[in-house]
Parts: C-alpha cells; structure tokens; sequence
C-alpha cells in the first residue's frame, strides 16, 4: 500500500528543502575556497606535478563529496526521524524519504570519489608523460585505463548495492555465474590489455613512431596509445583510429629502425635499352680514362685485360680468332655509378652500397642502385635520390646508352612520317 501524506506535509518539505540549499552552498563554497588555495599553491611551486592534478580538476570532483556527506548527516533531523522513530513507524513517509536520500547521498558520494579517482589517473598519465624519456617506449595509458574500468566496475557494484540496501558482496557473490557474460562484453578489452602487455614487452610500437598498417589503409605517425586503440596521425593530416589488438593479429611495418640507424634505403632501377650496348672503341676508352671517377678504374681494367688477351692469343692457335675480353658501355656505366654513390657526401659508407646488373627483360636491361641516404628525413631523402637519377639519366649518352621507355607518341608521328 502507499503511505498517505500527513496533514503537515507541506511544512515536512521545508527543512528538506532548506538541507538542499545548504548542500548546494557547501558545495559551491567548497569549490570556490579549494579552487583559490590550490591555485595558490601550485603557483610557488617550481614542479608541475600539482598543475596536472588541477588541470584534471581532481580538487573540483572531490569537493562534490561534500554535499553529499551534508545530506547524509542532514536528512534525519530535516525530517524529524530519529532512531525511535524509525522504530515506532518504519513505514512512515518520513521514513522512507529519509532512506532513499541517505542511500541517494552515499551513491552520490561514492560516485564523486571514483571520478576524481579517474581525474587523477589522468594527471598521472601526464606526469608520466612529461617527466619520464621512457613514457613514449613504455606507456602506462593502457593500464591506467585497466585500473580506471576495475574501479568504475567496482563502484557501480557499490552503488546499485547502495540503492538497493543490500551488501555489496550480495552482488559480488552472483559474479562467477555471470563470468561467460562478462567475458563476452569485455572481449575487446581483454584482448587490448593482453596487445598491450605484450607491445610494452615488446617495445613494438611507441609514440612519435612511423608505422605501416596496410590493412587498415594507415600510414603514419602514432600519437597515442590507448587500452583500446592505437591513433596514428597519416601524413595527409587524417587520423586513423586502430583497435590495439590488431597489432598482435595483423602484420604491420615500423620504420623506428630506419630512424635510428641513420640511414634510409634507395633501391630503384634505371632500364637501359639493350640496343645500345655495345664494345667501347679505343677512341671511348680514351676519352673516358679522363674522368675522374674512371681513371682508376679504366688504368686496371686495361692492365687486366691486356694482361688476359696476350696470354690468350700467345697459348692459343694461330689458325684460330681469340676470344678475346673488350670493355663495355654497360660494365663502364656501372663501374661509373658505383664510384659516382661511393664518392657522394649524402651516402651513408657504413652501410650496404652496391651496383648491379638484374635480369634482362622486355623493358631493357636493369641497373639497379642498392644504397642508404645519410639523411632520412623524408624530403632531403626524395631530394637526395632524385638528384642522383637526374644526373645519372642525363650522362647515359656519353657512354653510348639509351634508357628504355615506351613508344609516345611523339615516336609513331616520326614513324609515320
């Protein structure tokens, strides 16, 4: 049944009324006096620690505790219950509002606590962040966030148990047959937490890191690392946002290494038309002994040679023509790239530096240059790599080389003139 209001209901909602006004007073002069002191005495401070705590106004969470401890002790004299009362008439409507607003205040209360629990999870996270140079190989984000969730878990049994009257461990005894439930709702949890104990373990991704996530279409730079996600700032500006545990199931690329070798791969192909390849004349070979980067080269490779074709034709039949070795345009030209990358400022000469010869197929023969720029910032990179096949693409004809490309059509008018 539904307990009937006494004739004095109306003066019953006076001091309640009354307990709320000072509940909410409290609360304002609460925050208003912590809010000065703290500023106050964050501002003589030389460390910065207490700015993030405000920042993440912990303070100002707290001091909702406030009221709600007003109301709690409050409510019974607003309504005139005491514990004889209570005793005599449990039914009584002041009774009952006296329940429900002390079990509405200590939910209250406890909700305030966890929020500025959270609050100061994240000043944590920031102090973290700024004080240590570990926090961009090993952040602790992912965890602060585990220890976030169990507490919000925690204090949402703590509540309903609140409202409801009951003990908390009422609602905690229940849990085991709720386990595959749990389980199923916190899938994407558990497998974040597990990607990142394992990525820390690891030290497989930190921030300020250049990653490849190909099945994701995300190629960029990470900017946090999160229990759930991983962000990574592409280089057009957009933002690709990536569950954590992909980095566990899926393959991706890290360029840390590249960075912190000091030296960045060009590996590009330059096809030469096969037409154009021919023996070098000894007008050629004249004429490239000059250069400087050939000099050495075409003195031994003379000497070689000379060297090889006289023991050859001395020990062989004179009815019969030696085979005899001659120089290249093509061997010349590679013997010219590799000196030319050697002997350049922006290679790196710690690392692997060579010139070869591919297969030959139906786009001409490919010379391949296998090299690391000292530089791996991206532009100087592009700029350093361009500059070398401008030069290269340019002296091909003194060696008597075509690079191959496809008929244009400036090829078939000629054609068909």
């Amino acid at each position: 049944m539904i307990p009937s209001l006494p004739p004095d209901w109306p003066a019953l909602l006076l001091l309640p009324g009354a307990l709320g006004v000072a509940a909410w007073l409290s609360y304002w002069l609460t925050s208003r006096l912590l809010h000065r002191a703290i500023r106050g005495a964050t501002s003589r401070t030389r460390s910065t620690w207490d700015d993030h705590i405000v920042e993440r106004k912990v303070f100002r969470r707290l001091a909702h505790v406030v009221p709600a401890v007003v109301v709690y002790l409050g409510i019974g004299s607003a309504l005139g219950v005491t514990p004889a009362s209570l005793e005599a008439d449990p039914g009584a409507v002041s009774a009952i509002l006296w329940t429900f607003a002390r079990r509405l205040a200590a939910a209250y209360l406890v909700l305030a606590v966890v929020r500025a629990f959270k609050g100061f999870l994240d000043a944590t996270n920031d102090i973290y962040s700024e004080t240590y140079a570990e926090a961009k190989s090993r952040p602790i984000k992912g965890y602060l966030q585990v220890v976030s969730l169990v507490a919000h878990l925690a204090a949402g049994v703590v509540i309903v148990a609140v409202l409801a009257g009951l003990s908390p461990l009422f609602f905690l005894s229940g849990l085991g047959a709720l386990a595959a439930v749990l389980m199923l709702v916190f899938r994407d949890t558990i497998l974040s937490l597990v990607a990142s104990v394992q990525m820390a373990s690891n030290d497989m991704i930190r921030i300020g890191d250049w990653v490849s996530v190909p099945q994701a279409n995300c190629d960029g730079e990470v900017i946090d690392i999160a229990l759930h996600t991983v962000k990574v700032q592409n280089w057009d500006k957009t933002i690709s946002t990536i569950p954590t545990h992909r980095f566990i199931t899926e393959s991706f690329k890290n360029w840390r290494g590249m960075s912190e070798s000091g030296g960045r791969r060009i590996k590009r192909s330059l096809r030469i038309d096969m037409g154009s390849v021919r023996f070098l004349s000894d007008e050629e070979i004249g004429e490239l002994s000059r250069r400087e980067l050939l000099r050495d080269y075409m003195r031994e490779r003379r000497v070689e040679i000379d060297r090889y074709n006289a023991a050859k034709v001395a020990s062989g039949d004179p009815s019969v023509v030696p085979e005899i070795r001659r120089l290249t345009n093509l061997g010349t030209f590679r013997a010219y790239v590799q000196r030319y990358l050697e002997t350049h400022p922006q290679t790196h000469k710690e690392m692997t530096l060579l010139v070869r010869q591919l297969e030959p197929g139906p786009q001409g023969v490919p010379i391949e240059m296998y090299c690391f720029s000292n530089d791996t910032a991206w532009a100087n990179y592009e700029g350093f790599q361009a500059d070398v096949f401008d030069h290269l693409i340019s002296i091909l004809p003194e060696f008597g080389l075509r690079a191959f490309q496809a008929p244009t059509g400036k090829d078939f008018a000629k054609a068909l003139a």
